[in-house]
């Protein structure tokens, strides 16, 4: 597991804890790390909802299918972030969304029965893994209501400027590359793919923003 130290710093779930007791950790914890490649589901809606995941490498989407055959991405993920902990941790029986690798991906997958519940060894750090867990699902809560705000506009322009106003701000410059391409934001905006293209072409013509592919510019 040494090789992997570098990717598990930047994850939210081991803060402040020493690299020496990240490796007892990730021993007792039953931690393994698996490769999928580009387009491969990493966790499949419908199916148990036991494990947490660690992006080590790569990245993926969390995405669901609605009975029309829809798609709606609800978020990406980056290296070194946690997913699927909030159903895992509810004790969920089935995840109600997929995780799709969007590039090859390195995972690293434990069961959260190994978080919540504090080992035979009595390891001193456990306390503190749990508390990042906890953390980590306040942030997550987070997110999600900025997602409901993006998606709660009543028009495609609406929808489509709350995100890029809501990133820019994340990112702290007017100018940014988004993490989707047209279809993808489309998919995280719940809007017709056609129709958010109008709306960028309008929004150029206006003079408020400039794009090429993913790189918007809000003028």
């Amino acid at each position: 597991m040494k090789k992997y130290l570098e990717s598990l710093k930047s994850c939210p779930l081991f803060a402040e804890i020493e690299e020496k007791d990240l490796l007892k950790m990730l021993s007792c914890l039953g931690a393994r790390v698996m490769i999928f490649d580009k387009k491969y589901t990493i966790f499949a809606e419908g199916t148990s909802a036991k494990y947490i995941g660690i992006l080590l490498s790569g990245a993926a989407q969390i995405s669901r299918v609605d009975y029309n055959g829809n798609r709606s991405i609800l978020g990406t993920i980056h290296p070194g972030q946690v997913f699927g902990e909030a159903f895992a941790c509810a004790g969920e029986p089935f995840l109600p969304v997929s995780v799709i690798a969007s590039e090859s991906c390195l995972v690293m997958l434990i069961e959260a029965s190994h978080i919540l519940h504090t080992c035979s060894n009595h390891c001193v750090f456990h306390q503190k893994l749990i508390f990042n867990l906890m953390k980590d699902l306040a942030e997550k809560t987070i997110q999600f209501h900025r997602k409901l705000e993006v998606i709660s506009g009543r028009t495609t322009r609406d929808k489509l400027m709350t995100y890029l106003l809501s990133y820019a701000k994340q990112v702290g410059s007017d100018s940014f590359e988004i993490p989707f391409d047209r279809q993808e934001l489309a998919d995280y905006l719940e809007v017709d793919r056609s129709g958010l293209s109008v709306e960028i072409g309008k929004l150029r013509n206006e003079g408020i923003l400039e794009s090429n592919k993913k790189r918007f510019t809000l003028l």
